[in-house]
């Protein structure tokens, strides 16, 4: 899939060491020198730096849209690489890559809301989306933290989830929200309170005898 978005569609498979020879170089080189080597004509540098933030993609989307999860990676892949001469260097890849994501599952969010209104404010994935990420959980915990994530508003969800982690600061969440630092930590502060809240309240229901 990765090779023929990039461009290399020929069939050709890559050999083994070829392979660990690119892993070894994308090691040492930096995201902006891959970008650079793909802008000329290096399908396989762009191959390398969509390697090295693919986990990472699929565990943004999965948390929100479980089914379509892989679809909205390669969607997030090929905005990538129509814009990979558009893309001026002023925030990292890294940042760049998770505003396209974002983007992405806004679009796709919208369209499942049938009544076209949609505010990702105050709308939460469960509204939505009615498959749970719950298969990705490995232990109790993190079912729960989960599914209480999942009722946040989606601006919400994902500013925490691109927070704690995929470890963003606040100048790269800026980025990928298109607003000031100062307003990104009081979103967070506020996210933070919010699930805190909804940590509690499920506490509450699941051990009604220690309320």
């Amino acid at each position: 899939m990765l090779a023929k978005i990039l461009g290399n569609d020929r069939g050709v498979p890559y050999s083994i060491g070829l392979m660990e020879a690119l892993y070894c170089a994308a090691m040492s080189a930096s995201d902006l020198e891959l970008l650079d080597r793909w802008r000329n004509g290096d399908s396989r540098s762009g191959q390398e730096l969509f390697t090295r933030y693919f986990d990472s993609l699929c565990g943004f989307f999965a948390t929100k849209c479980f089914a379509d999860a892989d679809e909205l990676v390669q969607r997030t892949m090929l905005a990538a690489t129509r814009g990979k001469e558009q893309f001026r260097k002023e925030a990292s890849f890294r940042t760049y890559l998770y505003t396209l994501a974002r983007n992405e599952l806004y679009q796709y969010l919208q369209q499942k809301r049938r009544d076209g209104v949609l505010d990702f404010s105050i709308t939460s994935v469960a509204d939505i989306v009615t498959t749970p990420a719950t298969r990705l959980a490995r232990d109790a915990d993190r079912h729960k933290l989960l599914e209480v994530l999942r009722t946040l508003p989606i601006e919400q969800q994902t500013l925490l989830e691109l927070h704690y982690w995929e470890e963003l600061d606040a100048d790269a969440l800026a980025e990928v929200f298109d607003t000031t630092t100062g307003a990104i930590r009081v979103r967070l502060h506020r996210a933070r309170q919010v699930l805190k809240e909804r940590l509690g309240d499920e506490e509450a229901m699941t051990n009604p005898a220690r309320t």
